[in-house]
């Protein structure tokens, strides 16, 4: 790794500077903090309105999180947002609430998610601030993180190249922007790689907004911005309202034990998370005492997103790779950005104006972003004795395994042909979820389990790293 520009207790030369760099940060994970709410407000039935409400909460919980991970967890620049590995336990919420008839609203299923989310988060807090966490971590050697990383960026392939083909012309210029500045013009000038994903979604943004202007791009095309919800939408939120604003929290033990696997799961990748900021930002390996104050603190995050009617958090490794790609590890740059984060979600029209960027640009930014978590996931093999075979199989077999179960808890299968038995003909998509008549919260854990492949590969390689012979991997400590 190259040296940064800026360290952790850096601060840029000017206010301007500060906030451009920050804003890329928002920009970088805005578009998966806001896809939770958007995809989970149609299936509650919510209004324009209340959808809206929904967005801004999921914002402000998203700064506020990231100030307690910044001044009460592991104090390095980790940016928290809303979470996809919480969207199965929050549909199976949604669709339980829903058979209660009449009586089922959106305001009674955000009741049931704000309780499980505050149950969930006191369970993390605990795990957390008792020091479990740093008393399992000597299991978690760089050939059982290693896979979870590097699945961490290989398993966001379903949100980069899809939504960048929506419009390959714009999406494939904003990579290639991205890349000049980052890794060409930035080896020259550094300004270029502080600013680069900043500049290739202005530009992407701009020749976007042009041709919508012109008429070029019209309603319905995935590149056209549209402006009309930003006219339509409030000026600010009542805080007075942001308050359980959907009633009081109702709990359920069911939906908790339904919700606690996507924490662990979370766990698991801010584990990895934890390892990656360190290592960009020259700051070592975290010790026991980091890794159960940043768990601890990711669980008061999300206690306080259910007070505020919001989802769990969890951090955002765009962010990280963002910081592997700019140079630039300051912790000033993460508060700004939680402060940004705090006024999208108070100021409505601020927040709707950035989600008008269009899918196929974020989709480029993904495309680039999780490419760099990816190879940071492999450089865990400089940590091991790769001459040994164990390593390299565990290491091997695990990110496999992660892939291949989760296709098939998926449903993905091939097709053979009718007319020619035997023959490939395709893919079919069929979920295979387990039924287990009479224990199906624990059937409920098994699947969640099974579709995530970070989970899996993290089970995988710890099983494997403690009972095969010869354990060589350095404890993360």
């Amino acid at each position: 790794m190259s040296k940064l520009i800026y360290n952790l207790d850096d601060r840029p030369s000017t206010p301007g500077e500060a906030i451009a760099i920050s804003i890329q940060h928002v920009l970088s994970m805005f578009s998966g903090t806001v896809a939770v709410p958007l995809l989970l407000a149609p299936l509650m039935g919510m209004n324009i309105e209340e959808s809206g409400l929904l967005v801004s909460l999921v914002l402000l919980t998203s700064g506020i999180a990231t100030f307690i991970q910044l001044f009460f967890g592991t104090r390095l620049p980790i940016i928290q947002g809303a979470s996809f590995v919480f969207l199965g336990a929050f549909i199976s919420v949604i669709n339980y609430v829903k058979g209660f008839g009449d009586k089922a609203s959106a305001q009674l299923i955000m009741q049931y998610i704000m309780g499980a989310v505050i149950l969930g988060g006191l369970a993390e807090m605990i795990i957390g601030y008792t020091g479990l966490i740093g008393k399992i971590k000597k299991y978690f050697t760089p050939v059982v993180i290693g896979p979870v990383i590097f699945l961490i960026g290989v398993s966001i392939f379903e949100f980069g190249a899809p939504k960048a083909g929506l419009y390959w012309p714009v999406s494939i210029l904003v990579m290639a922007l991205i890349i000049f500045f980052s890794q060409i013009m930035g080896n020259k000038k550094p300004v270029f790689k502080i600013y680069s994903i900043l500049l290739g979604i202005l530009t992407g943004y701009l020749i976007c907004l042009v041709l919508t202007l012109i008429g070029v791009f019209q309603s319905g095309h995935p590149c056209y911005v549209d402006f009309t919800p930003v006219h339509s939408a409030p000026f600010m939120q009542n805080p007075v309202d942001l308050v359980f604003p959907w009633g009081l929290p109702k709990f359920s033990f069911v939906f908790f034990l339904s919700i606690f696997i996507g924490y662990i799961i979370s766990m698991v990748e801010s584990i990895g998370d934890y390892h990656s900021c360190s290592y960009l930002c020259d700051a070592g390996e975290p010790d026991s005492r980091l890794l159960s104050k940043g768990i601890g603190a990711e669980g008061l995050g999300c206690v306080i997103s259910g007070i505020f009617g919001a989802f769990s958090n969890t951090s955002y490794t765009q962010n990280i790779a963002l910081i592997g790609m700019t140079k630039i590890a300051s912790r000033f740059i993460a508060m700004i950005s939680g402060v940004i984060l705090i006024l999208l979600g108070m100021f409505s029209k601020l927040g709707i104006l950035i989600a008008s960027i269009p899918e196929p640009i974020i989709g480029a930014t993904y495309c680039v972003l999780f490419a760099l978590i990816a190879g940071l996931g492999l450089t865990q093999l400089k940590k091991v004795d790769i001459d040994k075979d164990r390593n390299v199989f565990i290491f091997g077999f695990s990110i496999f395994m992660g892939l291949s179960v989760m296709a098939y808890f998926k449903g993905v299968h091939s097709e053979t042909s009718l007319s020619a038995p035997g023959v490939f003909a395709g893919w079919n998509y069929e979920p295979r979820p387990v039924v287990w008549p009479g224990y199906q919260q624990l059937a409920d854990i098994i699947n969640s389990i099974g579709t995530n492949a970070m989970a899996v590969a993290a089970f995988v390689a710890l099983f494997l790293d403690n009972i095969i012979p010869g354990k060589t991997g350095k404890p993360l400590d």
